[in-house]
């Protein structure tokens, strides 16, 4: 069973002249006030772009590009297709269009005649995310709703940073939205969220000054370690110092010498990186087609064979659950269609364990609503004032549990292994004492299902990111 790959999504080089800071602004009711009163504050000479999506009257021509133009001496432009973004300019989403941006370049459509809430900012915050990277920053002021919230956790996962509007938000519904997922570094009022947005830009890893981080990187690699039992030393260092740059600028540290010091018994800091270091991104049912292919060809499989026995699952990498309980809600749906029944065991782990705890309670914010079918959430969810809860019997069909992939056994006896994004994070070497684990825990017969990014080298054909374990039972007394 194959599947073919989508192309890698580009990246950007934090050094690129190209790659300046381009800050997203999502605003929906009562954003115009908080869109001015952001405008007036902001210095002239940050150097960051800024892109401004708000929520407009589909049926009439806006004026808002010239209602900003009196807020602001930088230059305001409504957007037309394919405009570059320039440092210290200002571009408006113009009515009845969803924006996105690649290579630094801004792309209109015609927005969708699909009667569904608005997600015109998620879906630019999301590209965003893809575009800059580290150097993304999501903005999400006042407005019904919780448009801008998934957006928002993206670009928190590419290593920007991220602000929401305090209570001066005249509807604090996406803002609020925002603070409940997790995904906001700060919440201000809009000129607070100017003054940090000078800050950010002057700091010497914005300017792209940082020195060299061999002594620093080493020292906090090692601080690390001491307070997690994490060795990072084999992760990708390029990741690791991308959220260390991230750390600094949160902690108002210019140098990486100022920022060990501040995180030698710092237990709070200390979290916060080890938090950051291990951000994972997760979704329900991310990646659609990976399911298509479970409901297609791997459940049916597993559902033929004996029926005394439970389908096990592993995880990895689970974070805060949405990825065990895909799994979970898919199974679900394709025994109901198979001719016989089968208990489901879902084993899923992560080094974090205050994203296990979240998982295990299976709270989600509303806004999840957004990746789950009317359906999905009438089965498998129960509606409370804080969002979404998974259903009690689902959330028993799921074990968390913190396991370190690289020092502790793996678990076995298992038909299906999913290890979604996580190898892309870990040096080849690491890689490499991981797949005979993976072998070990398999059945035979049983599918191993990587990211788009990852496969296992000489054992997979192409670009195939479904493989299934081929080795004869009788080699593997006992299992």
């Amino acid at each position: 069973m194959t599947r073919a790959a989508p192309s890698k999504r580009p990246t950007t080089a934090a050094a690129a002249s190209d790659s300046f800071p381009i800050v997203g602004v999502g605003a929906s009711s009562g954003g115009l006030e908080a869109l001015r009163a952001l405008l007036t504050s902001l210095p002239t000479d940050t150097g960051m772009g800024f892109v401004l999506v708000q929520h407009l009257d589909p049926q009439h021509e806006s004026a808002l590009t010239t209602i900003l133009q009196r807020a602001t001496s930088l230059p305001v432009h409504e957007v037309t297709n394919n405009l570059p973004v320039q440092p210290n300019h200002v571009y408006v989403i113009p009515p009845n269009t969803d924006l996105s941006i690649t290579g630094g370049r801004l792309t209109l459509k015609p927005r969708s005649t699909e009667r569904a809430p608005a997600r015109s900012i998620d879906n630019f915050f999301e590209t965003l995310a893809r575009d800059r990277d580290s150097r993304a920053i999501g903005v999400i002021l006042s407005g019904t709703a919780s448009d801008g919230t998934l957006g928002l956790k993206a670009i928190k996962e590419a290593g920007g940073i991220t602000f929401a509007q305090d209570d001066s938000a005249r509807y604090d519904s996406m803002p609020r939205s925002a603070v409940a997922a997790g995904c906001v570094d700060y919440v201000l009022s809009p000129e607070g969220i100017a003054a940090e947005l000078a800050r950010v830009a002057k700091h010497p890893v914005s300017a792209g000054e940082s020195a060299d981080l061999s002594d620093g990187f080493r020292n906090t690699l090692l601080l690390l370690r001491n307070h997690s039992g994490v060795d990072f030393s084999l992760y990708k260092s390029s990741t690791i110092r991308r959220r260390l740059h991230r750390r600094m600028l949160l902690s108002k540290r210019a140098t990486v010498d100022d920022y060990v010091l501040f995180l030698r018994g710092n237990v709070k800091e200390l979290d916060a990186l080890y938090s950051d270091v291990l951000i994972g991104v997760t979704s329900f049912f991310r990646n659609p087609d990976t399911f298509e292919v479970l409901q297609r060809d791997v459940w049916p499989a597993l559902l033929k064979q004996r029926s005394d026995v439970p389908v096990r699952v592993w995880v990895l990498g689970c974070s805060t659950g949405q990825e065990a309980y895909s799994l979970a809600m898919s199974f679900a749906e394709a025994a109901d269609k198979a001719p016989r029944m089968r208990a489901l065991q879902v084993f899923a782990t992560d080094l974090n364990e205050a994203l296990l705890e979240k998982a295990r309670q299976g709270l989600y914010p509303k806004s999840v609503s957004q990746d789950l079918s009317p359906e999905r959430l009438r089965r498998f969810f129960v509606e409370e004032d804080a969002g979404y809860r998974v259903s009690k019997g689902l959330r028993e069909r799921v074990i968390f549990a913190r396991q370190n992939i690289i020092r502790d056994p793996p678990f076995s006896r298992m038909d299906l292994i999913s290890c979604r994004n996580l190898l892309i994070y870990l040096e080849p070497e690491l890689q490499k004492r991981i797949f005979p684990g993976f072998h070990y825990a398999l059945n035979p017969g049983g599918f191993l299902c990587l990211g788009a990014s990852e496969s296992i080298g000489a054992l997979l054909i192409s670009s195939n990111r479904w493989t299934r374990n081929t080795r004869s039972s009788r080699n593997e007394p006992g299992r």
